[in-house]
């Protein structure tokens, strides 16, 4: 068979596919192909309590591969109550029971940790339960987010399925003037390019502009991929990521690992390591040739700073623009996996040194771990934040996610230099945030209001969309199919139906942050709280057996499954949408609940008129879903959707990926 061009995403993915045969694409992966994955490393942090008694629960007794998964915890640290640091305690003696690398509270953030000591390395697929585990592209490593139920099941069999995405090619020409940094860019990207260009894409980073983002900028980029609706971000394997694992393989020589609590060889690599990798650069390029689903292009040098918000990553304004307004602010956080790192912290430290918060002002301050508050220490410049008035957090996510102090208020205005802004998730639905550079959050903080620390002239971003073959979604043309229902899945469903018209409705927004890392909610409880940050009168009007109708893009943010199994636990026999977050879909079929996309149907419901524009969600009559047609029927009018598989159907029936792993362990110990 004739060797077919393949993107770096696909080479990765082929290196990581169990089971792939020659005849198989030509022995390679490709976008679309759904694969059964090997990834080098699992990541779970504080969520490692809630996948514990998944992999009990499936019959796995042993660790596959007790090299695979990394424990690192960092979101609820600051939580120093008995149950919660009970909880770490047995996540730490599974860990030592099973000869899992542990990384204990205070270490850094699961994702700094993961790329500092060493587990990410380039060319490798390294996963995480956790939706920014983008940020490993920056070290051309395939990083991606599974779910909780992908990380029992990796524990237990070594494998999980995953579905290579479309992948996008962006293009960075040029360079970036003085002032602007990469948070920058990928707050640009997702202004820019906001209507779903990329969304469930794997990107691919090139260009003459790649070579002058350091690795930390790029680590910023990769990671706020997440929010412009990606499934990875990945950056090639040049001399400014050699240069990066010389350093780390010379702080490994030291021996210097803080932190985790297993003897060996586990993310460690050495100068020889790297310069094997060096050698074999060239099958991690792109084939010319290689096809791509999208392309975009931008220039490096036409960037300023902007800022995202309030409440929204996709709304940008330049900082000339918003300079003008005079926005004042509450609050100030320089924190999250995104923008603390030690180029971070420097450029803060040196802002704020000499002068003072502006009052009325709270600046908090969390390193992305223990190593890079450390440094910074050490040069001076956590020293001149803390003089400056900064109120320091222990290294991890914390306010980030509305966890732990310095979460907004209602009727307060913040800045952050985390990835999210999502209404409600640091704190109060009411309180308005800001996205930023850790410099225009450092600026913003000594001035009241959101400002830059160098002036930049009002320009137009130089970019372009050179080409797409991305085609209309199947179901928004496809005629409707006739398909077989397997025993036990209902041939047909009918219900009220609730639209809750809004593109992009996040995952915080269906289940608050505040919840996520408490293990001990029942499923009522769970029930209880859906949609608190989006429509909080949903719960006084809905009742089980009523059918969601949602937009564009839904289940966007967290990679959290309680945003789909609240609804399930609810009553919600399923969810329709225009588009979902992958991640999402992941998440509610890996826990048999049902979702599917009809953007024709959607399309219908914004053609209506629409009452109560106050309201958020709207009853809008009964539907019927005739799963055997592939149709849904309301006011007369039926609308095609594309068939559940037999496979999604399976996943349904029997009650979710759990048990179908379960039945495996069963069959193989038998």
């Amino acid at each position: 068979m004739p060797h077919v061009p393949l993107t770096t995403i696909e080479k990765i993915a082929t290196r990581f596919t169990v089971g792939l045969k020659p005849g198989d694409g030509g022995g390679a992966v490709r976008q679309g192909d759904f694969v059964t994955i090997r990834p080098k490393h699992v990541m779970t942090h504080d969520n490692t309590g809630a996948v514990i008694p998944k992999f009990k629960q499936i019959g796995a007794r042993t660790i596959h591969d007790p090299r695979q998964p990394v424990f690192a915890i960092d979101h609820d640290i600051q939580n120093t109550t008995p149950e919660n640091l009970g909880k770490y305690a047995k996540i730490e003696a599974f860990a030592g029971e099973h000869g899992v690398d542990f990384y204990p509270a205070g270490t850094g953030i699961s994702h700094q940790v993961m790329v500092e000591q060493g587990y990410v390395t380039p060319g490798s697929m390294v996963v995480g339960s956790d939706s920014h585990s983008n940020l490993y592209g920056a070290l051309c490593c395939l990083g991606t987010p599974v779910v909780r139920t992908d990380a029992a099941s990796l524990w237990a069999t070594g494998v999980t399925w995953w579905q290579c995405p479309p992948v996008a090619r962006v293009e960075l020409k040029g360079r970036l003037r003085p002032g602007v940094v990469g948070k920058d860019v990928i707050v640009a990207l997702c202004g820019l390019f906001n209507k779903d260009e990329v969304l469930n894409h794997a990107v691919e980073f090139v260009g003459d502009g790649v070579a002058s983002l350091s690795i930390d900028q790029r680590m910023s980029i990769a990671n706020m991929t997440t929010e412009w609706g990606a499934l990875a971000g990945l950056f090639p394997f040049d001399e400014v990521t050699r240069d990066y694992l010389y350093s780390r393989a010379d702080y490994f020589a030291r021996g210097r690992r803080p932190g985790v609590q297993r003897a060996g060889s586990l993310g460690r690599y050495t100068r020889a390591d790297v310069d094997r990798w060096w050698m074999e650069r060239a099958a991690l390029a792109p084939d010319v040739g290689a096809r791509y689903a999208v392309e975009l292009e931008i220039d490096l040098g036409s960037i300023v700073p902007h800022v995202s918000g309030p409440n929204d990553v996709k709304t940008m304004h330049s900082l000339p623009e918003i300079e003008a307004r005079q926005v004042k602010i509450n609050k100030a956080w320089l924190m999250s996996c995104v923008n603390a790192r030690y180029e971070d912290l420097a450029e803060a430290g040196r802002i704020v040194k000499g002068r003072k918060v502006a009052p009325g002002v709270e600046f908090y301050l969390a390193a992305a771990s223990a190593e890079t508050q450390a440094r910074a220490e050490s040069e001076g410049h956590w020293q001149a934040l803390l003089d400056a008035g900064a109120t320091p957090l222990p290294p991890g996510c914390g306010t980030c996610i509305g966890l732990g102090a310095g979460t907004i208020k209602a009727g307060e205005v913040g800045i952050s230099a985390t990835n999210r802004n999502f209404e409600g998730r640091m704190g109060d639905r009411k309180g308005e945030v800001y996205l930023g550079s850790p410099a225009v959050v450092a600026a913003s903080a000594i001035a009241g209001h959101i400002c830059s620390p160098t002036k930049f002239e009002a320009g137009r971003v130089r970019f372009a969309l050179r080409s797409s073959t991305k085609g209309t979604p199947v179901s928004a043309t496809s005629a409707a199919q006739s398909v077989s229902v397997i025993p036990g899945f209902p041939p047909t469903v009918r219900g009220r139906i609730w639209f809750m018209d809004r593109d992009n409705l996040n995952t915080d927004g269906i289940y608050a942050g505040k919840h996520t890392y408490n293990d001990n909610m029942t499923a009522e409880q769970m029930a209880a709280v859906i949609f608190e940050n989006y429509d909080p009168d949903f719960l006084k009007k809905a009742r089980p057996g009523d059918i969601v109708v949602g937009g564009l893009n839904f289940g966007t943010g967290s990679s959290r499954e309680q945003a789909a199994t609240a609804l399930k636990h609810f009553g919600i026999p399923c969810l329709v949408a225009a588009s979902f977050s992958e991640t999402y879909k992941r998440n509610a079929f890996n826990n048999g609940f049902v979702v599917f996309e009809c953007p024709p149907l959607v399309a219908w419901l914004r053609g209506r008129p629409a009452g109560d524009r106050a309201e958020k969600s709207r009853l809008v009559g009964e539907v019927e879903i005739d799963y055997q047609r592939s149709t849904i029927a309301v006011d007369g009018k039926a609308f095609p959707f594309p068939a559940l598989s037999p496979v999604a159907q399976e996943l349904v029936v029997a009650g979710g990926a759990e048990e179908v792993v379960r039945r495996r362990l069963a069959t193989h110990s038998a």
